[in-house]
């Protein structure tokens, strides 16, 4: 079965915040975009569901603040789907993104 191509979500919803991170292929700290609204895991399984974004998901084991062990986790596109989406009207999205902060 083909994959589907991925979709832009708008820019100045949760989902294009996260999306603008993950294509702008810097890390993100905090959860800033999302202001406790929904969870970062839920966001990138929409993103990978519903928009068809081949997001990578790494996690590993850490400590929280106050010395418990956890999880963490990295979530990224791989650099052939940020250029190819960059190629495609990435720039644009990523530019309006940008510009509705």
């Amino acid at each position: 079965m083909p994959s589907k191509s991925p979709i832009f979500p708008g820019p100045r919803t949760a989902r294009g915040a996260v999306l603008a991170v993950l294509l702008s292929n810097t890390d993100q700290t905090g959860a800033e975009p999302l202001r406790g609204r929904v969870t970062l895991a839920a966001i990138v399984r929409i993103l990978k569901r519903k928009y068809h974004w081949p997001i990578e998901t790494t996690s590993f084991p850490s400590n929280a603040a106050d010395g418990r062990a956890t999880w963490a986790t990295v979530y990224s596109l791989p650099p052939d789907v940020i250029a190819a989406a960059m190629d495609a009207r990435g720039r644009d999205w990523l530019r309006s993104s940008r510009d509705s902060s």
